[in-house]
């Protein structure tokens, strides 16, 4: 009986088709999302769980687009990510452009990025004070003038208590000279890079 528990009767469930993936985001944050994310050529997810939100940001880009969901997923007990193998099968579900998934810490995989420009950032990882502002320090200066940045959890939502996300976003990202808020939806607030780090030294 233990095996309709868990992660792996998810799994079996889903690819029964008796259950979808899940989202921990609400059906105006992912409308919100498609719309900043349509038409964009260099897209980054950090935080991709069952890959609703990256199957989502892969069937709105450029045709000829790239994307990259980043994710440790972890092996469960049995050895395997079941969380993983449902976001690989939500993110075939589109063909469009490029994707690939990380099973990488956002951390690791910054270091790797080398010089590339993002102009649609998504992050949903790490909502500690020390994950979201690893994750900023990180990608941000990545994004190009125009580019757009994401950020779930980063909104006061009903009686649920404060993420440590909310505050950074609150108290550090939209105080941020080189990021202007232009839009926000239930815990979701988007941000666009209108300046560089060498408009504002000058």
């Amino acid at each position: 009986m233990r095996f309709l528990q868990g992660s792996a009767a998810r799994f079996v469930l889903y690819r029964l088709g008796l259950r979808a993936a899940d989202t921990q985001t609400t059906t105006a944050e992912r409308d919100c999302l498609a719309r900043h994310a349509a038409g964009r050529r260099s897209l980054v997810e950090i935080g991709v769980m069952h890959g609703v939100n990256t199957g989502l940001l892969r069937s709105v880009m450029h045709p000829e687009g790239e994307l990259t969901g980043i994710d440790p997923h972890p092996r469960g007990r049995l050895g395997i990510s079941f969380e993983r193998r449902i976001a690989l099968a939500e993110l075939a579900r589109h063909r469009r452009g490029k994707a690939r998934l990380l099973r990488q810490m956002s951390y690791q995989a910054a270091a790797e990025w080398g010089h590339r420009a993002i102009d649609f950032l998504f992050i949903d990882g790490d909502h500690s004070w020390d994950g979201i502002a690893r994750d900023w320090r990180d990608w941000s200066p990545r994004i190009e003038r125009g580019g757009l940045v994401a950020l779930h959890d980063s909104r006061s939502v009903g009686e649920r208590p404060d993420l440590d996300s909310v505050r950074f976003t609150t108290e550090v990202i939209l105080t941020d000279p080189h990021f202007l808020q232009i839009d926000a939806v239930d815990s979701l607030t988007v941000v666009e890079r209108v300046a560089t780090s060498a408009d504002t030294a000058g």
